[in-house]
């Protein structure tokens, strides 16, 4: 904790109220800065604070001087009236608005989204700014949208030299390619994907040997194509990562890669790299290959058929494959039939693996997951919850097989290798939450720390289907460490796995595209890469997956918003999921949005300790994971704001 006239440096992250706190590596804890002491900082920079006493007696925090500003660029709304301009921020964590002399606004108009750059800030009220790019009209969805991959800094459109030199790769299968792989051509393969897929990184293929089942888990050969140098993989390692927002998807690769020559598209030769497993009937790996294919996938499954043939309920199959298969017609009934039998076999193989990954140290959340049905506009008309069916954990069972077994090889051989690294949860965090989970009746024995993870596993089994669920698995989410890239390998605590890699979607994660690369140095022969460069490349690509996240979720906040903007005075039930200085976050049921309602202090009494908050009019008390009835207050779609009111509030 800072001492008053102490001074220290740290970075200040602001909440929608304007108030601030300060986060120091040195500090034991946050230090709360009043908005009237914030001087002219904005979120994220990094700042010198000195110790001052609080309104309470406690020693808050002072800014004295900006040491560094995290960015200089902001996206936001422009007001424009006959004498001036002002600038609003679509982050609420941007506290104050911009001035804007007219000089400045370059051709911008009033309503229109720009993106303004910082000039200065005086002893004047306000920043003073700069337009610099106007973006469009605010009430337009695309604007929006790019808004929001603006405001993080992920571009959302490729060069013409990008484009052209991914139009210019060769499209044709040479015999010299076949020859310098393994022909898997003529075993059945098939993809599984979601009904909106338009790229398929991945297959699998299925054939029986000696009573022994045989999987090969293929992937796109990405790096075949993106040769290393080329102004093509440059954008794509800057960009790092596909971003997928609500409405879209920006691609990684141009359309002419990522939904054409890479996509494994079904009737179609394609190059892949290959997993090759031999299973035992208890789905103990007998014998493991690996290398570079070239497959032909016989079918595409959505999840949804799959799941169907999975229950029992495939009553059409035959018809699609003799609607998919042309010319060779006549052979749709053995082909069904073969595909019906493959994906049983891998239903029931991948449920043993599963099985023994989940006796392991892997920690099972089942959360929703919203996801909205939007009209022709990308208007949200309806908010419904994804469920995890078996076709989907198929899949997902097959690919970590292959990601970890990739790994280990490489590890193994002591070979330079990009981990997927997912660090312990700390301590201190581990202790909140068993502290907060008591007053529940429920235990978690933190101490306990070769039984960690089946602790957190019983506890998240024991709350399912209680009021208490969401919260709980959601401070249980956020006591998780974040995933990371790195060559230095400490596991990934989260799946129980001791190598873990990135190696089945490289149309969409550069990551999978560099693991590719360091399996075929490895296997044509070549010495170790330098490790050093490759944690570079690492430390950049998860900066930009975690970007990538960001805008993500602000464009679910951004469709939540305009989904309740036409359900003003409407009343939903929540659950209380967070509890702040200024106000409590609600959780809703039946829409899984979340809204806020924001109180006076003068009139309500906080505890942060015991998360709680109390009316001080009529006594009511509101405790983190109470079940409560809130009315939708009012919403500001750009700045993707759900405001609430407690019906007893």
């Amino acid at each position: 904790m800072i001492k008053k006239d102490k001074e220290i440096i740290g970075v200040i992250k602001f909440n929608s109220s304007g108030s601030a706190h300060i986060y120091n590596d040195d500090l034991t804890d946050k230090v709360y800065i009043d908005k009237k002491n914030t001087k002219n900082a904005f979120h994220l920079d990094t700042v010198l604070v000195r110790g001052i006493v609080g309104k309470k007696g406690s020693i808050d925090g002072e800014v004295i001087n900006v040491e560094e500003r995290f960015k200089d660029e902001f996206v936001g709304t422009i007001q424009v009236s006959q004498k001036h301009a002002f600038f609003i921020a679509d982050n609420n964590k941007i506290h104050v608005d911009f001035y804007i002399p007219k000089s400045k606004l370059n051709n911008a108009k009033d309503g229109e989204i720009v993106v303004v750059k910082y000039l200065e800030w005086d002893k004047s009220k306000n920043p003073k700014g700069e337009v610099i790019k106007i973006l469009g009209d605010a009430t337009d969805n695309n604007t929006v949208i790019h808004s929001i991959l603006e405001e993080y800094g992920l571009p959302y459109e490729f060069s013409r030299a990008v484009i052209a030199e991914s139009e210019a790769i060769p499209t044709e299968i040479t015999e010299e390619d076949i020859a310098s792989r393994r022909d898997m051509r003529y075993v059945l393969t098939f993809t599984i994907d979601p009904d909106t897929a338009k790229d398929f990184d991945d297959a699998l293929s299925v054939q029986w040997i000696d009573g022994l089942l045989q999987v090969g888990v293929h992937i796109a050969d990405v790096s075949h194509y993106l040769k290393e140098g080329t102004e093509l993989d440059k954008e794509a390692f800057n960009r790092g990562t596909s971003v997928y927002l609500v409405d879209r998807v920006v691609p990684m690769l141009p359309e002419a890669l990522s939904n054409g020559l890479c996509s494994l598209r079904p009737l179609e030769e394609k190059l892949t790299y290959s997993a090759v497993f031999t299973l035992d009937k208890d789905a103990n790996i007998v014998d493991e290959w690996f290398g570079r294919t070239v497959t032909y996938s016989d079918h595409r499954f959505t999840y949804e058929e799959a799941q169907a043939i999975i229950e029992g309920n495939d009553t059409d199959l035959e018809d699609k494959v003799k609607e998919s298969w042309g010319e060779h017609k006549n052979l749709y009934h053995v082909i069904a039939k073969d595909l019906k039998d493959a994906v049983l076999s891998l239903d029931t193989y991948a449920k043993k693996l599963r099985k023994e990954r989940t006796k392991e140290d892997s920690i099972s959340f089942n959360k929703k997951e919203p996801y909205f049905e939007l009209d022709e506009n990308s208007k949200p008309i309806s908010l419904k919850f994804k469920e995890l069916k078996d076709s989907n954990q198929l899949i997902e069972d097959f690919m970590l097989l292959a990601n970890r077994r990739v790994c280990a090889l490489l590890n193994g051989k002591q070979h330079t290798m990009i981990q997927r690294c997912h660090d312990r949860p700390s301590i201190d965090k581990l202790m909140l939450l068993s502290d907060f989970v008591k007053q529940f009746g429920y235990t978690l024995d933190v101490n306990d720390t070769d039984n960690l993870a089946k602790n957190l596993n019983k506890l998240l089994v024991e709350v399912e289907g209680t009021l208490e669920e969401s919260v709980v698995s959601n401070l249980v989410v956020r006591t998780m460490s974040k995933a990371y890239y790195s060559t230095k390998n400490i596991g990934h605590y989260g799946l129980g796995f001791e190598d873990y890699t990135h190696f089945t979607s490289p149309i969409r994660r550069y990551p999978d595209v560099m693991a590719h690369r360091l399996l075929t140095n490895y296997l044509d022969g070549g010495k170790a890469m330098n490790p050093s460069k490759v944690e570079t490349q690492s430390t950049h690509l998860s900066g930009r997956e975690r970007l990538s996240q960001k805008a993500q979720r602000a464009s679910i906040k951004y469709k939540q918003a305009e989904f309740l903007s036409t359900r003003i005075g409407q009343m939903y039930r929540g659950v209380i999921s967070s509890v702040t200085d200024y106000g409590i976050f609600v959780d809703m049921e039946e829409n899984g949005c979340e809204g806020l309602f924001m109180y006076d202090n003068r009139n309500y009494s906080v505890n942060l300790n015991t998360y709680s908050v109390t009316n001080k009019s009529n006594g009511i008390t509101y405790r983190l994971g109470d079940e409560i009835i809130v009315l939708i207050k009012s919403v500001d779609i750009l700045r993707k704001e759900i405001n609430l009111s407690l019906l007893n509030g």
